[in-house]
């Protein structure tokens, strides 16, 4: 029988039975688990040039066709991944995820072609549906209802700084190896291997400091007919339908901004007659500064959203992603002058509309649907990964490395007038009235 002492991490306080090392814990995988997941981008990138001696004309659509498959393979397991986290053990699935992670930087670096990156990216695609489901089922989990919110804000920065952290940190060490003397293909390798044991600590932690087993009283995840039959049909209310379309551009916007920030970096350094190493640190570190730009502006604009109707504030920050990702036009080198403005004007712009739509979504979705409507958002999140990746590499490489970011722009002004007819014609969900005063 678990223990029904609550205790507090912080301002958040802990279901009955969930303990402070629990807890702890948690946070912590929260901090490695986003980290880990989007170095795969920094790393992927570094091989295609240092290892494998990738034609720089190609790279873009490769880039964007590795996160096609992924995503291929993640819209395809989420619910079955969803069933063994609830029947089997949260933190099983989430060590065994994190071990596959490790996996995939162990083979990474060893592989002789592109072709089998593809067939690695399998690995970590399983490795990803694991972690992400397993962190966000925990989420709901260790909180009670009132401090849900609390523990979320603090993932999300926590997510952050682990991406901050592992890119950054990471990001750099190829260089710095290669600075002592180290064989570019060698420090590539030890990079991914040290990638790699980072995830094998990850796996530890969760399997000995997470709760075991699974709550008694549980919610049934949606099987496929109910999402469709269930989750699609709330697109009935133009609400809905705009948090759906929301969410396809923002999940959109963060997929490109880590594939193709990077990418565009490292070709622009390798243009510039950097060595492979430092190319790649300069590209994550433009990647770095749009992602800090994001973890200082979220505690901004999430208060803001708070304070207005949702639909409005979608249409704001519909807006800010639109300057961010135009803007970039006017960005002809990465590495010219004011080049950090732009980069924080993307950050700003990216976790915006992402706000926004967990926003808007949050307030519609009805109680009863929740489940469904929330795995319809997700799957419209997915879909707009597939589509804006696989057409931004291509772009990417035919016409101008900021051309997936101009068509994101696009999307995110068709999007405000839609915002904009949806808060003129549509009324918001009915909610239980307050109590009149007195």
């Amino acid at each position: 029988m678990h223990d029904a002492t609550q205790y507090r991490i912080g301002p958040v306080v802990l279901a009955a039975g969930v303990s402070r090392r629990n807890g702890y814990t948690f946070l912590l995988s929260a901090f490695l688990s986003i980290g880990l997941m989007t170095f795969i981008t920094a790393g992927q990138t570094y091989i295609l040039n240092a290892h494998l001696g990738v034609a720089e004309s190609v790279q873009g659509t490769i880039t964007g066709d590795l996160v096609l498959l992924t995503e291929i393979i993640t819209l395809l397991l989420f619910i079955p991944a969803g069933v063994l986290i609830d029947r089997i053990s949260r933190r099983g699935v989430f060590a065994v995820g994190f071990l596959m992670l490790g996996a995939t930087y162990l083979v990474y670096p060893l592989a002789p072609s592109v072709e089998w990156l593809f067939a690695f990216r399998v690995i970590y695609a399983l490795g990803v549906v694991a972690v992400a489901g397993a962190l966000s089922t925990v989420l709901v989990d260790y909180p009670i209802e009132r401090c849900r919110g609390k523990l979320v804000a603090m993932v999300g920065v926590l997510s952050g700084l682990g991406v901050v952290v592992m890119n950054q940190g990471f990001g750099s060490l190829p260089e710095a190896l290669t600075m002592q003397g180290v064989e570019p293909v060698d420090a590539g390798r030890l990079t991914h291997f040290a990638v790699a044991g980072l995830c094998v600590l990850g796996a530890l932690a969760v399997r000995v400091g997470l709760r075991a087993g699974v709550p008694v009283h549980r919610e049934e995840r949606p099987t496929v007919r109910t999402l469709f039959l269930s989750g699609f049909a709330q697109a009935r209310n133009p609400r809905v339908l705009l948090a759906y379309a929301a969410a396809f551009v923002a999940r959109g916007d963060q997929s490109i901004n880590a594939a193709f920030l990077i990418l565009w970096g490292t070709l622009a350094g390798r243009a510039a007659g950097m060595s492979n190493a430092e190319a790649v640190m300069n590209g994550t570190f433009i990647f770095v500064i749009a992602q800090i730009a994001a973890l200082l502006w979220a505690p901004v604009m999430g208060p803001i959203l708070d304070r207005m109707d949702r639909v409005t504030g979608l249409a704001i920050c519909m807006v800010l992603a639109a300057v961010g990702n135009l803007a970039l036009m006017l960005l002809e080198d990465p590495y010219g002058d004011y080049r950090l403005v732009f980069f924080i004007l993307q950050g700003i712009g990216q976790i915006s509309v992402f706000l926004a739509a967990q926003s808007l979504i949050g307030q519609e979705a009805p109680e009863n649907q929740r489940g469904s409507v929330l795995g319809a958002f997700n799957i419209s999140g997915a879909v707009g990964i597939l589509l804006i990746t696989a057409v931004g590499g291509r772009l990417f490489d035919a016409v101008d490395p900021r051309a997936p970011f101009v068509v994101v722009g696009g999307i995110n002004i068709l999007l405000f007038f839609a915002s904009l007819y949806v808060r003129l014609r549509a009324a918001p969900r009915p909610i239980a009235a307050a109590a009149p005063a007195g």
